[in-house]
């Protein structure tokens, strides 16, 4: 694999990419020439318009594509690696009851006014994502689903109660960069409460990125895509993690 690489479109380094925008103007020949200057602008040349569609009487939603010049250099590319393998549900059950001796106890919600639960549900409902039951499908784990809109101390309070082992939070509402601030005050609310004997603490959501977990206070980040699955790995590793001595 070259170092060096450009986007791939009608012909290898082409450099050619589409994407799409919308413009708080009327459809029409000036509304596809703002899009044209917008699109150079934005370093791609030549662009086309391949796309315009009126959003209403004062919107055009737009796809333009086009070529840039930019090179990406693949050692500068910083990401979280996945560091733990991805076990099956019979190798996760084993390892739990091995470790633990009693079941894994799981709290999810989503904090704060986020009433969007369908990632929530995706990894704890035993209907599960992607082909893939979710926790609640596994024999080893308990998990405990409060649904939507979740105050912070409800959360903080439950998982004292139901003596939880991790906490998954998830965010998708981020209007004002609501999701970081919500997990913030959740991670600081817990560390207050419980201090070194908190749960694991695990943020998801489709606007996250792995990298922020330590700005965040928890100790994972999850973004789009995760499967149950991987979730469930990284609960064996961390909590194996946990027992290591010092």
């Amino acid at each position: 694999m070259s170092r060096h690489v450009r986007p791939y479109g009608d012909t290898s380094g082409d450099g050619m990419v589409q994407t799409s925008f919308t413009l708080p103007v009327p459809h029409g020949p000036r509304a596809e020439g703002a899009a044209l200057l917008l699109a150079q602008k934005m370093g791609l040349e030549p662009a086309m318009v391949v796309h315009a569609n009126p959003i209403g009487p004062d919107f055009t939603f737009f796809v333009v594509y086009g070529s840039v010049r930019h090179i990406i250099d693949l050692d500068e590319v910083e990401v979280v690696e996945r560091e733990y393998p991805l076990l099956p549900p019979s190798e996760v059950n084993t390892a739990i009851k091995r470790s633990l001796r009693r079941k894994l106890v799981v709290v999810g919600a989503c904090i704060g006014t986020d009433a969007h639960t369908v990632g929530i549900d995706a990894i704890l409902n035993i209907k599960g994502f992607a082909g893939e039951k979710g926790l609640e499908y596994y024999r080893e784990l308990r998990v405990v689903n409060l649904g939507a809109q979740v105050t912070v101390p409800e959360l903080v309070k439950r998982a004292r109660t139901e003596k939880a082992d991790a906490v998954l939070v998830s965010q998708v509402v981020t209007q004002r960069d609501a999701h970081i601030l919500n997990t913030q005050e959740m991670s600081a609310a817990f560390r207050e409460a419980m201090g070194g004997r908190r749960p694991l603490l695990i943020a998801g959501g489709p606007r996250f990125d792995p990298r922020m977990a330590t700005d965040l206070g928890v100790d994972r980040v999850f973004s789009r895509g995760t499967t149950p699955g991987e979730v469930a790995s990284y609960l064996v590793h961390a909590l194996a993690k946990r027992k290591e001595p010092a």
